[in-house]
Protein backbone atom coordinates (compact mmCIF):
# COMPACT_ATOMS: atom_id res chain seq x y z
CA UNK A 1 0.00 0.00 0.00
CA UNK A 2 1.45 3.36 -0.99
CA UNK A 3 1.69 6.12 1.61
CA UNK A 4 1.38 9.85 1.15
CA UNK A 5 4.70 11.66 1.75
CA UNK A 6 4.66 14.93 3.64
CA UNK A 7 7.40 17.50 4.22
CA UNK A 8 9.55 16.79 7.27
CA UNK A 9 7.92 18.13 10.41
CA UNK A 10 4.57 18.68 8.73
CA UNK A 11 1.46 16.94 9.99
CA UNK A 12 -0.02 14.38 7.63
CA UNK A 13 -2.94 15.63 5.59
CA UNK A 14 -6.30 14.75 7.09
CA UNK A 15 -8.44 12.49 4.97
CA UNK A 16 -12.07 13.73 4.93
CA UNK A 17 -14.53 11.13 6.16
CA UNK A 18 -16.95 9.57 3.75
CA UNK A 19 -20.29 11.36 3.77
CA UNK A 20 -22.84 9.67 5.97
CA UNK A 21 -26.22 9.37 4.31
CA UNK A 22 -29.06 9.20 6.79
CA UNK A 23 -31.71 6.57 6.24
CA UNK A 24 -35.04 7.42 4.70
CA UNK A 25 -36.96 6.47 7.84
CA UNK A 26 -34.92 8.88 9.97
CA UNK A 27 -35.31 11.66 7.43
CA UNK A 28 -39.05 11.04 7.18
CA UNK A 29 -39.37 11.23 10.96
CA UNK A 30 -37.52 14.56 11.02
CA UNK A 31 -39.80 15.83 8.27
CA UNK A 32 -42.94 14.84 10.16
CA UNK A 33 -41.66 16.55 13.30
CA UNK A 34 -40.86 19.75 11.41
CA UNK A 35 -44.04 19.86 9.29
CA UNK A 36 -47.18 20.57 11.29
CA UNK A 37 -49.63 19.65 8.47
CA UNK A 38 -47.88 16.32 7.93
CA UNK A 39 -47.84 15.58 11.66
CA UNK A 40 -51.53 16.44 12.08
CA UNK A 41 -52.54 14.44 9.01
CA UNK A 42 -50.60 11.34 10.03
CA UNK A 43 -51.98 11.64 13.57
CA UNK A 44 -55.55 11.67 12.21
CA UNK A 45 -54.85 8.61 10.06
CA UNK A 46 -53.21 6.85 13.03
CA UNK A 47 -56.27 7.54 15.20
CA UNK A 48 -58.52 6.01 12.54
CA UNK A 49 -56.28 2.94 12.33
CA UNK A 50 -56.18 2.46 16.11
CA UNK A 51 -59.94 2.92 16.45
CA UNK A 52 -60.58 0.40 13.67
CA UNK A 53 -58.29 -2.17 15.27
CA UNK A 54 -59.79 -1.67 18.74
CA UNK A 55 -63.41 -1.58 17.54
CA UNK A 56 -64.41 -4.78 19.43
CA UNK A 57 -63.15 -3.19 22.66
CA UNK A 58 -64.82 0.18 22.07
CA UNK A 59 -68.38 -1.00 21.55
CA UNK A 60 -70.39 -3.91 22.98
CA UNK A 61 -72.61 -4.15 19.89
CA UNK A 62 -72.13 -6.31 16.80
CA UNK A 63 -72.02 -4.25 13.58
CA UNK A 64 -74.30 -6.54 11.57
CA UNK A 65 -76.75 -7.79 14.21
CA UNK A 66 -79.75 -5.58 14.96
CA UNK A 67 -82.88 -5.51 17.05
CA UNK A 68 -86.04 -4.51 15.17
CA UNK A 69 -87.64 -3.31 18.39
CA UNK A 70 -84.87 -0.69 18.72
CA UNK A 71 -84.90 0.60 15.12
CA UNK A 72 -84.51 4.30 14.27
CA UNK A 73 -83.54 5.41 17.76
CA UNK A 74 -81.84 8.73 18.33
CA UNK A 75 -78.60 9.15 20.27
CA UNK A 76 -78.92 8.05 23.89
CA UNK A 77 -77.15 6.39 26.78
CA UNK A 78 -77.44 2.91 25.24
CA UNK A 79 -76.71 3.91 21.64
CA UNK A 80 -74.51 6.99 21.53
CA UNK A 81 -75.11 7.60 17.81
CA UNK A 82 -78.54 5.96 17.65
CA UNK A 83 -79.62 3.01 15.54
CA UNK A 84 -80.50 2.52 11.90
CA UNK A 85 -83.64 1.14 10.26
CA UNK A 86 -82.61 -2.42 11.12
CA UNK A 87 -81.93 -1.69 14.78
CA UNK A 88 -78.14 -1.89 14.38
CA UNK A 89 -75.94 0.38 16.48
CA UNK A 90 -74.66 3.21 14.27
CA UNK A 91 -71.49 3.81 16.27
CA UNK A 92 -70.54 0.14 16.09
CA UNK A 93 -70.99 0.14 12.31
CA UNK A 94 -68.91 3.30 11.96
CA UNK A 95 -66.07 1.88 14.08
CA UNK A 96 -66.04 -1.44 12.25
CA UNK A 97 -66.48 0.39 8.94
CA UNK A 98 -63.03 1.85 9.40
CA UNK A 99 -61.61 -1.65 9.05
CA UNK A 100 -63.17 -2.13 5.64
CA UNK A 101 -62.30 1.38 4.46
CA UNK A 102 -58.68 1.22 5.58
CA UNK A 103 -58.11 -2.41 4.64
CA UNK A 104 -59.41 -2.25 1.09
CA UNK A 105 -58.02 1.26 0.48
CA UNK A 106 -54.53 0.40 1.72
CA UNK A 107 -54.46 -2.83 -0.30
CA UNK A 108 -55.62 -1.02 -3.44
CA UNK A 109 -53.19 1.85 -2.95
CA UNK A 110 -50.21 -0.43 -2.26
CA UNK A 111 -50.90 -2.47 -5.40
CA UNK A 112 -51.47 0.66 -7.48
CA UNK A 113 -48.36 2.52 -6.34
CA UNK A 114 -46.13 -0.56 -6.46
CA UNK A 115 -47.04 -1.51 -10.03
CA UNK A 116 -47.16 2.12 -11.16
CA UNK A 117 -43.70 2.79 -9.72
CA UNK A 118 -42.15 -0.22 -11.43
CA UNK A 119 -43.75 0.61 -14.78
CA UNK A 120 -42.90 4.33 -14.53
CA UNK A 121 -39.26 3.65 -13.68
CA UNK A 122 -38.95 1.02 -16.40
CA UNK A 123 -40.41 3.37 -19.01
CA UNK A 124 -38.01 6.15 -18.02
CA UNK A 125 -35.00 3.85 -17.82
CA UNK A 126 -35.52 1.88 -21.02
CA UNK A 127 -37.13 4.63 -23.12
CA UNK A 128 -37.54 3.99 -26.85
CA UNK A 129 -40.45 1.93 -28.11
CA UNK A 130 -41.34 0.64 -24.64
CA UNK A 131 -41.88 4.16 -23.34
CA UNK A 132 -43.89 5.18 -26.41
CA UNK A 133 -46.18 2.13 -26.39
CA UNK A 134 -46.74 2.22 -22.64
CA UNK A 135 -47.60 5.91 -22.57
CA UNK A 136 -50.04 5.61 -25.47
CA UNK A 137 -51.83 2.70 -23.76
CA UNK A 138 -52.00 4.66 -20.52
CA UNK A 139 -53.36 7.70 -22.34
CA UNK A 140 -56.17 5.53 -23.69
CA UNK A 141 -57.00 4.25 -20.19
CA UNK A 142 -56.90 7.78 -18.76
CA UNK A 143 -59.45 8.92 -21.32
CA UNK A 144 -62.08 6.75 -19.59
CA UNK A 145 -63.73 8.34 -16.52
CA UNK A 146 -62.62 6.59 -13.32
CA UNK A 147 -66.07 5.82 -11.96
CA UNK A 148 -67.22 4.46 -15.34
CA UNK A 149 -64.20 2.14 -15.59
CA UNK A 150 -64.83 0.93 -12.05
CA UNK A 151 -68.49 0.22 -12.75
CA UNK A 152 -67.60 -1.78 -15.86
CA UNK A 153 -65.05 -3.89 -13.95
CA UNK A 154 -67.27 -4.67 -10.95
CA UNK A 155 -70.23 -5.38 -13.24
CA UNK A 156 -68.19 -7.88 -15.23
CA UNK A 157 -66.30 -9.52 -12.35
CA UNK A 158 -68.71 -9.04 -9.46
CA UNK A 159 -68.30 -7.29 -6.15
CA UNK A 160 -65.95 -8.14 -3.31
CA UNK A 161 -62.74 -6.73 -1.80
CA UNK A 162 -60.42 -8.51 -4.26
CA UNK A 163 -62.33 -7.22 -7.29
CA UNK A 164 -62.44 -3.68 -5.89
CA UNK A 165 -58.68 -3.71 -5.23
CA UNK A 166 -58.08 -4.88 -8.80
CA UNK A 167 -60.45 -2.25 -10.20
CA UNK A 168 -58.74 0.52 -8.24
CA UNK A 169 -55.36 -0.59 -9.56
CA UNK A 170 -56.57 -0.61 -13.17
CA UNK A 171 -58.03 2.89 -12.80
CA UNK A 172 -55.18 4.62 -10.96
CA UNK A 173 -52.01 2.88 -12.21
CA UNK A 174 -51.80 5.11 -15.33
CA UNK A 175 -51.74 8.26 -13.19
CA UNK A 176 -49.07 6.85 -10.89
CA UNK A 177 -46.96 5.81 -13.89
CA UNK A 178 -47.03 9.35 -15.27
CA UNK A 179 -45.97 10.88 -11.93
CA UNK A 180 -43.18 8.36 -11.26
CA UNK A 181 -41.95 8.46 -14.85
CA UNK A 182 -41.62 12.24 -14.63
CA UNK A 183 -39.54 11.93 -11.45
CA UNK A 184 -37.41 9.08 -12.85
CA UNK A 185 -36.61 10.99 -16.05
CA UNK A 186 -34.74 13.52 -13.92
CA UNK A 187 -32.63 10.73 -12.37
CA UNK A 188 -31.83 8.59 -15.42
CA UNK A 189 -29.23 11.02 -16.93
CA UNK A 190 -27.27 11.13 -13.64
CA UNK A 191 -23.64 9.94 -13.62
CA UNK A 192 -24.28 7.07 -11.20
CA UNK A 193 -26.94 5.62 -13.49
CA UNK A 194 -24.59 5.96 -16.47
CA UNK A 195 -21.83 4.25 -14.50
CA UNK A 196 -24.15 1.41 -13.54
CA UNK A 197 -25.04 0.91 -17.18
CA UNK A 198 -21.36 0.96 -18.13
CA UNK A 199 -20.71 -1.80 -15.56
CA UNK A 200 -23.28 -3.92 -17.37
CA UNK A 201 -25.84 -4.05 -14.55
CA UNK A 202 -29.28 -5.32 -15.38
CA UNK A 203 -32.23 -2.98 -15.73
CA UNK A 204 -33.91 -4.27 -12.56
CA UNK A 205 -30.70 -3.81 -10.56
CA UNK A 206 -30.29 -0.23 -11.78
CA UNK A 207 -33.94 0.50 -11.05
CA UNK A 208 -33.73 -0.93 -7.51
CA UNK A 209 -30.33 0.43 -6.47
CA UNK A 210 -29.96 3.69 -8.39
CA UNK A 211 -33.36 5.05 -9.44
CA UNK A 212 -35.83 4.05 -6.73
CA UNK A 213 -33.81 5.39 -3.74
CA UNK A 214 -33.69 8.82 -5.39
CA UNK A 215 -37.43 9.13 -6.04
CA UNK A 216 -38.67 7.75 -2.72
CA UNK A 217 -39.98 11.18 -1.74
CA UNK A 218 -42.19 11.36 -4.81
CA UNK A 219 -43.47 7.82 -4.29
CA UNK A 220 -44.39 8.46 -0.65
CA UNK A 221 -46.25 11.68 -1.46
CA UNK A 222 -48.02 9.94 -4.32
CA UNK A 223 -49.04 7.11 -1.98
CA UNK A 224 -50.60 9.48 0.55
CA UNK A 225 -52.42 11.51 -2.09
CA UNK A 226 -53.60 8.45 -4.01
CA UNK A 227 -54.88 6.83 -0.81
CA UNK A 228 -57.28 9.72 -0.19
CA UNK A 229 -58.72 9.37 -3.68
CA UNK A 230 -59.01 5.59 -3.33
CA UNK A 231 -60.96 5.96 -0.06
CA UNK A 232 -63.43 8.31 -1.73
CA UNK A 233 -63.75 6.14 -4.82
CA UNK A 234 -64.42 2.97 -2.84
CA UNK A 235 -67.02 4.75 -0.72
CA UNK A 236 -68.67 6.07 -3.87
CA UNK A 237 -68.89 2.52 -5.25
CA UNK A 238 -70.51 1.31 -2.05
CA UNK A 239 -72.96 4.21 -2.10
CA UNK A 240 -73.98 3.28 -5.65
CA UNK A 241 -74.44 -0.36 -4.65
CA UNK A 242 -71.36 -1.77 -6.43
CA UNK A 243 -69.01 -1.97 -3.47
CA UNK A 244 -69.46 -3.70 -0.14
CA UNK A 245 -72.36 -6.12 0.08
CA UNK A 246 -74.95 -5.66 2.85
CA UNK A 247 -74.76 -6.01 5.79
CA UNK A 248 -71.02 -5.24 5.64
CA UNK A 249 -70.21 -2.21 7.82
CA UNK A 250 -69.01 0.27 5.21
CA UNK A 251 -69.29 4.05 5.34
CA UNK A 252 -70.54 4.50 1.79
CA UNK A 253 -73.06 1.71 2.20
CA UNK A 254 -74.26 3.21 5.49
CA UNK A 255 -74.99 6.54 3.83
CA UNK A 256 -76.87 4.78 1.04
CA UNK A 257 -78.96 2.70 3.43
CA UNK A 258 -79.89 5.56 5.75
CA UNK A 259 -80.29 8.52 3.40
CA UNK A 260 -84.07 8.05 3.19
CA UNK A 261 -84.35 8.34 6.99
CA UNK A 262 -81.98 11.28 7.38
CA UNK A 263 -84.73 13.50 8.79
CA UNK A 264 -85.61 10.86 11.41
CA UNK A 265 -82.13 9.65 12.47
CA UNK A 266 -79.62 12.07 10.93
CA UNK A 267 -76.67 10.55 12.80
CA UNK A 268 -77.08 7.31 10.87
CA UNK A 269 -75.93 9.20 7.77
CA UNK A 270 -73.84 11.97 9.33
CA UNK A 271 -71.62 9.67 11.43
CA UNK A 272 -70.14 7.74 8.46
CA UNK A 273 -69.83 10.98 6.49
CA UNK A 274 -67.82 12.57 9.31
CA UNK A 275 -65.62 9.50 9.61
CA UNK A 276 -64.94 9.49 5.87
CA UNK A 277 -64.29 13.23 5.79
CA UNK A 278 -61.79 13.18 8.67
CA UNK A 279 -59.87 10.27 7.11
CA UNK A 280 -59.63 12.01 3.74
CA UNK A 281 -58.60 15.30 5.39
CA UNK A 282 -55.89 13.48 7.32
CA UNK A 283 -54.49 11.83 4.20
CA UNK A 284 -54.55 15.11 2.27
CA UNK A 285 -52.81 16.97 5.11
CA UNK A 286 -50.13 14.29 5.24
CA UNK A 287 -49.60 14.41 1.47
CA UNK A 288 -49.47 18.22 1.31
CA UNK A 289 -47.17 18.47 4.33
CA UNK A 290 -44.71 15.90 2.98
CA UNK A 291 -44.87 17.45 -0.48
CA UNK A 292 -43.95 20.91 0.78
CA UNK A 293 -41.30 19.67 3.20
CA UNK A 294 -39.55 17.56 0.56
CA UNK A 295 -40.04 20.03 -2.27
CA UNK A 296 -42.00 17.58 -4.41
CA UNK A 297 -43.78 19.44 -7.20
CA UNK A 298 -46.59 17.07 -8.16
CA UNK A 299 -47.67 19.25 -11.10
CA UNK A 300 -44.19 19.25 -12.54
CA UNK A 301 -43.84 15.51 -12.01
CA UNK A 302 -46.82 14.90 -14.28
CA UNK A 303 -49.80 14.37 -11.96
Amino acid sequence: MSSVRTPEGAAPAAVPPAPVRSGFAARAWRTVRSSRPAAIGLAIVAVHAVVALLAPLLTPYHPTVGDASHALLGPGADHWAGTDAYGRDVLARVLYGGRYALGVSVAGTVLTVALGTVLGCAAALRGGWLDDVLMRVLDAVLSIPSILALLVIVTALGTGPAVIVLAVAVVYIPQVVRVVRGAALAVVPADYVTAARARGERTWSILRREVLPNITDVVCVEFAMRASWVVLLISSLSFLGFGADPPTPDWGLMVSENRTAITVVPMASLAPILALATLVVGLNLAADGLSKAWGVDRIREGS
